[in-house]
């Protein structure tokens, strides 16, 4: 039995440099209701797209970007994402075993020294006493930034010929390819679709993980009378589109690989389309990850495989495409487009009770939530 303390827990949110993982794991930590200091680091540059090796430290980390690490340490830390979850093992070990880690999203390794593990169903994880398993993410488009971005585009984006479907570009993920005959592919597919529709307006735009030739390859074949935007390192994002097309396009067409885009598009319950990378090339990535599927339906053997480091928890993006399909919230593209079926499940409350019950706190020390300073 844990002793319910007379204050509120101290609270980190340990985030890093996506902003998809960030909106996850920020949503949970205020639907918690207890004050929370935000913590975001930043990996060094080769470890920007780079794995570092997984293990508790904060070697990974650019210093001189990231916010100081250090006591009191907190009593409970809410974080998502490889790098950033290096970190809140480090900052475990140095609270000597008192600090509580929730992640969101599935364990490289160790995972019984997580207090709770938070897994949508593209991670293939087997029921473990630490699990609670979702159906999809907890990212929810933001209703005020989108409206305040739909007001900002409105003059650039009303004039356009409809339907206006949004395209929205990842990037490659293992083990899918996404290089420039993938891109060739998708620019033949919405020439189809917006010929079947009777035309309307293509708005396609990229983001951080777009690789420069899928960039080339659609600027080269880029459909007449599309539109193309290039994702920008620079401040303002090169006047970034997106929050404009989430409140504007009538349809979305969104590459597979992004399950962040694919849930923000039918959080605001708008037709979307899916389209699906084809598996990379070679042996490597077609043989990648059959132990971990293999030990998916077998629960010991899966743990057993994970905590020796031999083969981590697969992953499955199509497992996120079928789930929307069978809810009527997207299709494959080429299908018709149409209407969600439905809004989206309210899947954190649940969560939030279990993380709760971790730290028992009385009412009187639960103030309503706040963001403090991340101390950096």
């Amino acid at each position: 039995m844990v002793d319910a303390p007379d204050r509120a827990p101290r609270v980190w949110l340990l985030i890093g440099d996506k902003l998809g993982d960030n909106a996850q794991a920020k949503a949970l930590a205020e639907a918690l209701g207890w004050p929370f200091e935000v913590r975001q680091v930043f990996p060094k540059p080769e470890w920007v797209l780079g794995k570092p090796a997984f293990e508790p430290g904060l070697h990974h980390l650019d210093p001189e970007r990231s916010a100081r690490l250090e006591p009191p340490w907190p009593d409970l830390i809410l974080t998502i994402g490889r790098r950033p979850s290096m970190a809140a093992l480090w900052v475990q070990d140095r609270s000597g075993g008192r600090t509580k880690i929730v992640l969101v999203g599935r364990p490289k390794r160790w995972a019984e020294r997580f207090a709770l593990i938070v897994a949508p169903s593209q991670f293939r994880i087997p029921p473990r006493d630490n699990l609670v398993q979702l159906a999809l993410p907890l990212m929810r488009a933001d209703p005020a930034a989108v409206a305040a971005a739909g007001e900002a585009w409105r003059a650039r984006l009303t004039g356009l010929a409809r339907p206006l479907t949004a395209v929205l570009i990842g990037g490659e993920t293992k083990p899918f390819r996404f290089d420039g005959a993938a891109a060739r592919e998708l620019l033949r597919e919405l020439e189809r679709v917006r010929a079947r529709d009777g035309g309307g307006t293509l708005y396609l735009t990229t983001s951080r993980r777009t690789r420069p030739e899928v960039v080339e390859a659609l600027t080269a074949r880029l459909p007449a009378g599309a539109l193309l935007h290039r994702w920008s390192a620079e401040p303002g994002g090169g006047d970034n589109p997106y929050l404009g097309l989430l409140a504007h396009a009538d349809r979305f067409v969104v590459t597979g690989d992004s399950v962040s885009m694919m849930v923000e598009v039918a959080s605001l319950g708008r037709p979307l389309a899916i389209f699906p990378l084809p598996i990379g090339r070679g042996l490597a990535n077609r043989t990648r990850g059959v132990v971990a599927r293999l030990a998916g339906g077998a629960g010991g053997l899966a743990h057993l495989l994970h905590r020796l480091g031999i083969a981590g928890y697969a992953r499955d993006l199509g497992a996120i495409h079928r789930l929307l399909y069978q809810r009527g919230l997207a299709v494959p593209l080429g299908e018709p487009f149409r209407a969600p079926a439905g809004p989206l499940a309210d899947e954190l409350m649940p969560v939030v009770q279990r993380i709760r019950a971790l730290l028992p706190v009385p009412d009187r020390a639960a103030p309503p939530s706040a963001v403090l300073s991340d101390g950096s």
